[in-house]
């Protein structure tokens, strides 16, 4: 038994423990740092918010022991039923959660209120690592396609009911490793797609072609659509001619279309628009049929689903999502500038990481988050007070921590031997950088406002915990390599 545990503790990886220590304390005093009030200094007063963080602190710390204890196997062996569990876990949360500014997520145990959205991250990191490396296991074919996005899919679904999109939409993460394991990387341009076609349909949507009745929204979209159908028949089937004939033709028709509308009878270009692209599918089709070639085909239905996901997403936009949801997504998109309401947090935030200056006001003395001009800078907007506190070269360190767990977590998944291991590495690194790369554009006001916490910094336990979680079970696999 002694042993054992003499190599296993040789095996751990100490660099990602150690940065994951130093990324905890600097997180501390963080929260120290947004919750402090004026002439109270008692950080160890478990009634304070700091008090508070610390208890959870060192309850992860035991979690963390705890789960480098375990048997690595177990987790392999038992991520199926984790995931179920976390997946009842979700259902039961929508039913019996009390409200919390209008969602249903937070579980109250007692004097302790939980979200178990933070801890199916986890959850269903472990499923898809086990699925993944199941026998005979084969990302092309389609049975495994489902189970894949399935696994995904269910509890997003199930967040999204609790009204918590935020947390939701950090599960998309997960797709990242399904790049990285073999998927096709038309799947991830289509998803980069749709996001330029959002973000160009809703932002230009009310400004107009030249002199012509047409919005430049679905105008740019539409064009999008008909060159991206030609490049992909280049790109993927090397045929020069039908690329040609798709992008030529469909350019020489715009231009004259635009220049009657513009100078001669105005009329709206979408109409020429819609028929090029019925026409350039149709084309498509025809290729598939005489040349016995799929790609045309798949490319027909990309260029098919692009028309279908702009209508859509200006339906949801319009009547799916919530007001202040719009007005979040207007204020980062430069629509509004509302510095009283959507954007007020994202303004104040500028303005405190903006008087940090390169070295910042020194800890406890920061007037943007002492005067309490940001809301939430304790939680979600927690960078602002390193800003302010700690300026440029402290907001660089920080960066800098998340760079090397980053780059240190993406090492250790590579030397994985199983299929298991390096999913489950994989997942925690994309997991990660969603949470950094959205939450601190969020405070730099570069990503809509959605609510999600940075990493071992943002107050609260279920976070903690759940990235806990998350890292200390990928460094107990990894431990567990050598003993294979």
């Amino acid at each position: 038994m002694i042993s054992r545990n003499n190599s296993l503790w040789k095996a751990v990886d100490w660099v990602t423990i150690g940065v994951y220590l130093l990324l905890i304390i600097c997180g501390w005093f963080s929260v120290c740092g947004a919750s402090y009030d004026y002439g109270d200094r008692d950080f160890f007063d478990f009634s304070t918010r700091a008090g508070k963080q610390l208890v959870w602190i060192v309850c992860s710390f035991g979690l963390g022991f705890v789960l480098l204890m375990l048997e690595d196997k177990l987790f392999d062996m038992f991520s199926y039923f984790i995931y179920i569990g976390m997946i009842l876990l979700l259902v039961v949360t929508i039913f019996i959660a009390p409200d919390v500014k209008g969602s249903r997520s937070w579980l109250q145990l007692g004097p302790v209120s939980l979200q178990p959205a933070e801890f199916a991250k986890f959850a269903t990191a472990l499923a898809l690592a086990k699925f993944m490396n199941s026998y005979s296991f084969n990302m092309n074919r389609g049975k495994f396609a489902v189970g894949l996005v399935s696994i995904i899919l269910l509890p997003m679904g199930l967040i999204i009911l609790q009204k918590e999109t935020g947390s939701a939409l950090v599960y998309l993460a997960f797709f990242f490793v399904l790049y990285r394991e073999g998927m096709p990387g038309v799947v991830l341009f289509s998803g980069v797609c749709a996001v330029v076609y959002f973000i160009v349909g809703i932002r230009f949507d009310q400004q107009y072609v030249g002199n012509t009745p047409t919005p430049i929204g679905e105008f740019s979209v539409l064009s999008m659509v008909l060159l991206f159908a030609g490049s992909m028949v280049w790109i993927y089937l090397k045929k020069w001619a039908p690329a040609r004939n798709i992008i030529g033709g469909s350019l020489i028709v715009i231009l004259l279309s635009f220049f009657i509308s513009n100078y001669l009878i105005p009329f709206n270009l979408l109409w020429v628009q819609w028929g090029l692209c019925a026409i350039v599918v149709g084309y498509l089709v025809f290729l598939s049929l005489s040349q016995r070639q799929r790609s045309y085909l798949f490319i027909a239905l990309f260029a098919l689903g692009s028309i279908g996901f702009l209508y859509s997403s200006d339906y949801v936009f319009d009547n799916v999502l919530e007001t202040h949801q719009q007005i979040r997504i207007k204020v980062v998109l430069g629509m509004e500038e509302d510095l009283a309401g959507a954007g007020y947090n994202v303004n104040q935030s500028k303005i405190a990481i903006g008087s940090g200056g390169l070295t910042g006001k020194g800890f406890l003395n920061g007037t943007q988050t002492k005067l309490k001009y940001v809301p939430e800078q304790d939680t979600d907007f927690i960078f602002c007070t390193i800003g302010e506190e700690q300026g440029f070269l402290g907001s660089s360190f920080v960066l800098l921590l998340f760079l090397i767990l980053i780059l240190r977590l993406i090492s250790l998944s590579e030397r994985q031997h199983s299929t298991f291991g390096r999913v489950y590495g994989y997942s925690v690194v994309s997991v990660f950088l969603f949470h950094l790369f959205i939450n601190i554009g969020m405070v730099l006001g570069l990503t809509p406002v959605i609510g999600i916490p940075l990493p071992f910094f943002s107050y609260g336990g279920s976070s903690l915990w759940g990235f806990t979680l998350l890292l200390f079970i990928f460094i107990r696999i990894d431990a567990g390599r050598s003993h294979r």
